[in-house]
């Protein structure tokens, strides 16, 4: 059987892709995901995609993460919705910040910090 771990790792991760990378625009190597989309649409856009964002924060921490790593999630996954949250503007700079998939290489980064025997450190 499959490490449970590694397991919850690969779910947030294919949620990550889907949220900033599922689609590629054509002709190009320029993603965009779910993120992007929904995001357009004025007043809620930003909100619904904020709540997969703070569950990747959550299960972060649920897994063992460090406040420091969580922390550096929180403003990834804030940045992404004020940014997101300009008219317009916000939108076209929402389509190149991949809060999602930062944020899934910070928890990556402390999860295997933590499984290869690294000291523990409260923060």
């Amino acid at each position: 059987m499959k490490d449970p771990v590694a397991l919850e790792m690969a779910r947030l991760d294919r949620l990550a892709k889907r949220l900033d990378a599922k689609f590629r625009l054509p002709l190009t190597n320029f993603r965009f995901g779910w993120d992007s989309i929904i995001g357009l649409i004025p007043g809620v856009g930003d909100a619904a995609v904020a709540a997969p964002s703070a569950y990747m924060i959550y299960r972060g921490r649920q897994l063992g993460a460090r406040k420091r790593a969580l922390a550096r999630m929180g403003v990834n996954t804030g940045l992404d919705f004020v940014i997101g949250s300009i008219p317009l503007v916000g939108d076209i700079l929402d389509f190149g910040f991949k809060s999602n998939l930062k944020n899934i290489d910070i928890l990556r980064s402390e999860l295997t910090r933590l499984h290869q025997g690294a000291s523990p450190n409260p923060d």
